[in-house]
């Protein structure tokens, strides 16, 4: 799709998948949990990095029976800052024609999350995990690259923030990683939704995926699921999606569909450019309970060397 250059003070928006049940961190929701010294959580510290980015407006992707606790933890302090707006995402949100099979539980995975902004998010946007912590770097590149017009000469042009395999583990258990490919030209050309990722005591990287372990290094790019994205993209989820309930087998209960692997497609077919931007910045997050702690006292590290006052929104 041909873009011309627009004004850098387009809108953009930036959208947060937070409808996660948070059963990994043990009791309580993860992406609510306190991190900072006055009870800021990690997506506060990313919406104000998108906010200083140029990012002008939030979309949280939450479920319905979250949304007083969530208003009253971030919400309602956030839409004081920047535009808010809420989707939900529910399980059984399917296009005419597709029911939730029986005994299903699982939502459909971050594809169907991103696809329920369809009707709010009409320019250019980044997706995040809300319980990731991506650093400054990440969200001026991916502004910038949406905001300058780039053509990547494809249907769909895309940005990916490239994280450094090795800035990326957790010291408490193994983490999922799009661990990815990247051409000469800064494009990415594979992405491989990986699990079991975690660093050996030889210094090797180990993980689930014996075609991916031939080739893993630490210094590899991966996505953390912050992809830069224009509303076509959107349109084409909607109809993507149909098409992966229709190939869902009969009894599969499990099944998600995953941003990684729709991109993963899109580059198969040869429909999209995907610019991989590569950030140094070192993540950290809550996959694990025990992760909190790290957390906590990284940001109490940020606050420290002056990357963020400690009275965030003051």
């Amino acid at each position: 799709m041909k873009r011309k250059a627009e004004k850098r003070n387009m809108n953009t928006t930036l959208i947060i998948m937070a409808a996660g049940i948070g059963s990994r961190f043990g009791e309580g929701i993860k992406q609510l949990a306190q991190m900072g010294p006055n009870g800021e959580i990690i997506m506060d510290y990313s919406i104000h990095d998108a906010k200083e980015a140029g990012f002008n407006k939030v979309v949280f992707i939450i479920r319905k029976d979250i949304f007083k606790e969530f208003e009253e933890i971030i919400g309602n302090r956030i839409k004081e800052q920047i535009d808010v707006e809420y989707v939900f995402q529910e399980l059984d949100d399917l296009p005419e024609g597709f029911e939730v099979p029986e005994g299903r539980t699982k939502p459909w995975g971050t594809g169907q999350a991103v696809l329920c902004c369809k009707d709010v998010v009409k320019e250019p946007f980044v997706i995040i995990n809300a319980d990731d912590y991506y650093g400054k770097e990440a969200f001026v590149k991916l502004h910038d690259f949406l905001v300058s017009g780039e053509d990547l000469g494809r249907e769909f042009t895309m940005g990916m923030g490239g994280f450094i395999l090795k800035n990326t583990l957790s010291d408490n258990g193994t983490v999922t990683r799009g661990v990815s490919v990247v051409d000469e030209n800064g494009l990415l050309s594979q992405v491989h939704e990986t699990t079991g990722i975690e660093m050996g005591e030889d210094g090797q990287i180990k993980c689930d995926s014996e075609e991916v372990q031939e080739w893993i290094s630490p210094e590899d790019k991966v996505s953390m699921n912050m992809w830069a994205g224009y509303p076509e993209f959107l349109d084409f989820l909607a109809e993507d999606f149909k098409d992966f309930l229709a190939n869902v087998e009969e009894g599969d209960l499990k099944s998600e569909y995953l941003l990684p692997n729709i991109v993963d497609k899109l580059l198969k077919e040869e429909r999209a450019n995907v610019k991989v931007l590569e950030t140094q910045d070192r993540w950290f997050g809550v996959t694990y309970k025990e992760d909190k702690e790290t957390v906590q006292e990284a940001f109490r590290g940020l606050i420290a060397d002056g990357v963020y006052a400690e009275m965030l929104w003051e």
